[in-house]
């Protein structure tokens, strides 16, 4: 992956929609050259899927809740059932499993504290777990979807 390809990928990052000619133009590239390249990184699994960005706010999600889940069971049968249940509420629009006291890491977008509580009765029905602690994100200070690309050899 040289320079041009870093280009593509940080004004893909930025906008998936643009036209491959404004793409072109914007890295220095004819059309042809460039849509290549950008088949080339999808073939290869570098870009994954194009996706637009909704705002939250704008379809009443507008609440995020960081849910720390820990667990004393660790067997794969309950992790299957586990990640069933999670995989089954859309407001869970992230999840990991973690290192160290908390088990696994949720992020749950809601439009309230009730919407919330249907969610966690959901996550917690038919599913044994140690303890689920629920954080009300206050104010969004950062947010991009935009990973960094300085790191790639």
């Amino acid at each position: 992956m040289d320079s041009i390809d870093r280009k593509i990928l940080q004004a893909l990052q930025q906008d998936a929609s643009i036209q491959v000619s404004d793409l072109a133009a914007e890295v220095g590239l004819s059309t042809t050259p460039c849509w290549r390249r950008v088949q080339r990184l999808k073939e290869a699994g570098v870009i994954t899927r194009n996706v637009m960005l909704v705002d939250p706010r704008k379809v009443n999600v507008g609440v995020t809740v960081f849910v720390s889940v820990r667990t004393s069971m660790h067997s794969q049968g309950w992790f299957e059932q586990f990640r069933a249940a999670v995989e089954a509420i859309p407001e869970v629009v992230e999840f990991y499993r973690m290192s160290g006291d908390v088990d696994y890491l949720l992020r749950v977008v809601v439009p309230d504290i009730a919407a919330y509580d249907q969610v966690y009765k959901r996550l917690i029905a038919g599913t044994q777990l140690s303890d689920v602690s629920s954080s009300f994100a206050m104010e969004e200070l950062k947010f991009t979807t935009a990973l960094p690309l300085s790191y790639i050899d």
